[in-house]
């Protein structure tokens, strides 16, 4: 079977669909956003530097997009951006064991200040959520 030649035009098109579905419709990001971190951890575990350290790129600005188009609802914005904080934190990690770095302890950092914006969402915001799907 062969493989069928693309045209250039046709790829082009074809990328600008699909970054007008991603302006069109924001849960796009938060599904892809899923799979990079699964293969950046995936890469890590199994010690692939470079593909590990490349989907550092795409799964933290992905972090950081839905971070960002969450901004105007505290009680979204809040865990969207512990999540970014726990990748940054995860991706120094990740680089201090691959390279022997010396900065695993600058991770700390954004891991506390993830678990402080989760704890102030579970005791702020948390419960009226919970409120509001229980009484459906």
């Amino acid at each position: 079977m062969a493989i069928k030649y693309i045209p250039k035009v046709a790829l082009a098109k074809n990328i600008i669909v699909f970054l007008r579905m991603l302006k069109k419709h924001f849960r796009i990001y938060e599904h892809l956003h899923v799979p990079f971190w699964l293969v950046k951890d995936t890469c890590w575990a199994f010690e692939f530097k470079t593909l590990g350290v490349c989907m550092i790129v795409p799964t933290l600005t992905l972090a950081i997009i839905i971070s960002l188009k969450t901004r105007k609802n505290i009680s979204e914005l809040l865990p969207n951006a512990a999540i970014a904080l726990w990748i940054t934190a995860n991706s120094i990690w990740m680089c201090d064991e691959f390279f022997e770095l010396g900065i695993k302890k600058v991770c700390y950092i954004p891991f506390i200040m993830g678990l402080m914006l989760i704890a102030y969402w579970l005791i702020f915001y948390f419960p009226a959520i919970w409120k509001e799907y229980s009484d459906k």
